[in-house]
């Protein structure tokens, strides 16, 4: 027989921190049609759409903002850089620094980082 039954990694705890994490890493996305009608007349009707994501979650689903808008901030254009899981910490990291340089987290370092670090530079003047 097949269990069916949710589970939640880590256990069955779960915390504030957890939930609004998931949320702003999914988004949430509301949509609401309220009218009012008296006698089959409606008088009065609201349309509402309302979303809650980080702006990383917005950047990468397209999330329209509404005219006006100030979207050129300092955490809209982090958002826009694209991450990579660090494979050691799985901390998101720019996937140019992730494959260039090394996690700043842990300090993890790609081939390639090893690789550039180890050849000479080629400006380098050889020792006598």
């Amino acid at each position: 027989m097949l269990n069916l039954e949710p589970t939640r990694k880590g256990g069955n705890e779960g915390s504030l921190a957890d939930v609004i994490e998931v949320i702003l890493d999914k988004g949430l996305v509301i949509n609401a049609d309220i009218t009012v009608s008296v006698a089959g007349v409606e008088l009065l009707g609201i349309k509402i759409r309302a979303a809650l994501a980080s702006f990383a979650t917005a950047a990468r689903y397209g999330l329209e903002f509404p005219s006006g808008t100030n979207i050129e901030t300092s955490a809209w254009q982090q958002a826009q850089v694209i991450k990579e899981k660090c494979p050691q910490c799985s901390k998101q990291v720019p996937a140019d620094e992730l494959l260039e340089e090394s996690c700043p987290w842990c300090g993890w370092q790609s081939a390639r980082a090893k690789a550039r670090l180890a050849a000479p530079h080629p400006l380098a003047v050889p020792a006598n």
